[in-house]
């Protein structure tokens, strides 16, 4: 463990998901090697195009809609929906297609086991402060099994901006009834979860379990208040 700063008194704790509590690197690229095989077995006329041309489609909705990025799974659902009518689907089957598609990535996106450890370290810091998961992503804490330890988990998209921007870190506050800087956020990730936190004033902690150096991290611009490697260390916090 290593701290940048003193730390406040912590009476609270917020969690980013993906990558945080749980490696989600794999389980993205199984998703998305499943999902293109989903979608030309049962929409073959996709595979007519190339996965250069159905991402160039998605960065285009995304110019058009600047809300998309913030909605990762309506992101997917007009990426799919708009190149199946530009495939000459019509707009209702294109729609059918498209909310089929999503079932499949929600099913696989939460299709995975979250380690023991994990569990461990979560009922234990449930048992001493309030908990609340914030997530980019769209996995299903409860199918998982982590919604146990979360008295509320905010979700990008159905519940606001995605982080780094402050809308579900003010959410969070305003839920816990806290003062931010007596909420620690713990994320993985040195803008969404280190300089979103900050800049929403409240504390925040680098889950690095890669061996990075702050140092050599070139998009960081805000030092985390500590750095931990190992998901136990958050149990000397407390």
């Amino acid at each position: 463990m290593k701290f940048y700063r003193h730390l406040n008194s912590i009476k609270a704790m917020t969690f980013d998901l993906d990558d945080t509590l749980y490696d989600n690197r794999p389980v993205i690229r199984r998703v998305e090697a499943d999902m293109v095989t989903w979608l030309h077995k049962n929409h073959p006329i996709s595979a007519t195009k190339s996965l250069g041309w159905w991402q160039e489609l998605k960065l285009s909705l995304a110019s058009k809609d600047t809300w998309l990025p913030n909605d990762v799974t309506q992101w997917r659902f007009k990426q799919i929906e708009q190149g199946l009518i530009l495939l000459g689907y019509s707009g209702e089957e294109a729609h059918q297609a498209a909310q089929e598609a999503i079932d499949e990535v929600l099913r696989l996106r939460s299709d995975f086991v979250v380690p023991q450890e994990t569990h461990r370290v979560m009922a234990l810091l449930s048992r001493a402060l309030p908990l609340v998961a914030i997530t980019n992503g769209n996995v299903n804490a409860e199918t998982i099994g982590l919604s146990q330890y979360f008295s509320v988990v905010l979700k990008a998209g159905p519940d606001g901006y995605a982080k780094p921007h402050a809308d579900l870190f003010n959410k969070a506050a305003l839920h816990l009834d806290l003062e931010p800087n007596h909420i620690l956020h713990v994320g993985d990730h040195l803008i969404s979860d280190v300089q979103g936190a900050k800049n929403s004033g409240f504390q925040a902690c680098w889950f690095n379990d890669q061996k990075k150096n702050i140092l050599n991290c070139r998009r960081s611009t805000l030092l985390p208040d500590v750095e931990i490697t190992q998901l136990d260390d958050l149990l000397a916090l407390i």
